[in-house]
């Protein structure tokens, strides 16, 4: 599945959560994003139409992210949440 992204949403308590929490970069949730992650369509979000994705992809340097966001009918991307793939993950998603 593909998605057409035409603009990422960064949420400054989020911003800050992956810095602290996860050890992660905004530049790194875009690398994934436009490095032909797979997406995956994880739930229906509360508006309908726009529903929460997972995308499953490594950054510019190799590190393996699993990148949540609420997908909107503009095609705008609201980042909730990044880490690390688990090994599951790894096995399954990474190339």
């Amino acid at each position: 599945m593909a998605l057409e992204i035409t603009r990422i949403v960064w949420l400054e308590d989020i911003v800050e959560k992956l810095r602290w929490k996860h050890n992660i970069e905004e530049s790194e949730v875009i690398e994934v994003l436009e490095n032909y992650p797979r997406f995956v369509r994880k739930e229906a979000g509360f508006v309908p139409g726009e529903d929460v994705y997972a995308a499953f992809g490594r950054t510019n340097l190799d590190r393996p992210l699993s990148v949540f966001f609420v997908y909107t009918r503009d095609k705008r991307a609201i980042i909730v949440s990044a880490r690390d793939m688990t090994e599951r993950e790894v096995r399954r998603y990474a190339r």
